[in-house]
């Protein structure tokens, strides 16, 4: 018997041969998957969000780089044109608590979601290792570059946020902030700090292959 001019045997061979490959090419597309997933691991983005109470609250956050990175960026997008409190942001090496940089107004880190108030730092390097974000009220700066002297208004009395004649700006101010981190590894929850957060993109990107794979291979089944 022949199909198309070629021996049926011929054919189921070309057959299976096809499949083969089929099946060797959707593991490599998994395969690929997986090692960005891997080597592209850094490549996280958190948001946390709150509220502070008291006008020397300090915000801070721990996050983490397994491997140097070019790409880190930590910023506020809370201040929203003045309906919450203008931030004071400080970048820290958590290993040896010292000062990287302190940060009052730079609302170029992500544009189009930051007001002009808003704060943060955009990083062309940055070794691996531990590393502290905090968000303090303005003018509340970091009293030396070290973190454990702590900030200019920890020995004032706390006076409430709602109370509180911010300055340089109003009575009134907002209580709410909200800090994104891209490009780090892992990051601790402020409010939570035992809450896993959710898995990056790029990981269910690799979970949605690796379960279309299977899905395909139970239908040619």
């Amino acid at each position: 018997m022949k199909i198309n001019g070629k021996p049926a045997q011929a054919h189921n061979l070309l057959c299976h041969d096809f499949n083969q490959k089929g099946n060797t090419m959707k593991k490599t597309l998994v395969i690929a998957a997986l090692a960005a997933l891997s080597s592209q691991a850094h490549a996280a983005l958190f948001n946390f969000t709150g509220d502070i109470t008291y006008h020397n609250d300090v915000i801070q956050i721990n996050f983490t780089l397994d491997q140097d990175a070019t790409n880190v960026r930590v910023w506020t997008d809370s201040f929203l044109n003045g309906q919450n409190f203008d931030p004071i942001t400080a970048l820290w090496n958590l290993t040896t608590g010292t000062l990287i940089a302190q940060n009052d107004d730079d609302s170029n880190i992500n544009p189009g979601t930051q007001t002009h108030y808003d704060s943060g730092f955009a990083l062309a390097s940055l070794a691996a290792g531990e590393y502290a974000f905090t968000i303090a009220t303005y003018n509340n700066w970091a009293n030396t570059t070290a973190l454990s002297d702590g900030f200019i208004f920890d020995n004032q009395a706390p006076i409430l946020l709602s109370n509180w004649n911010q300055p340089a700006n109003h009575f009134g101010m907002g209580s709410y902030w909200s800090v994104w981190l891209d490009g780090v590894d892992s990051a601790t929850n402020p409010n939570d700090p035992g809450t896993v957060p959710e898995p990056g993109s790029l990981a269910l990107a690799a979970l949605g292959l690796v379960g279309l794979a299977s899905l395909r291979r139970r239908k040619a089944a």
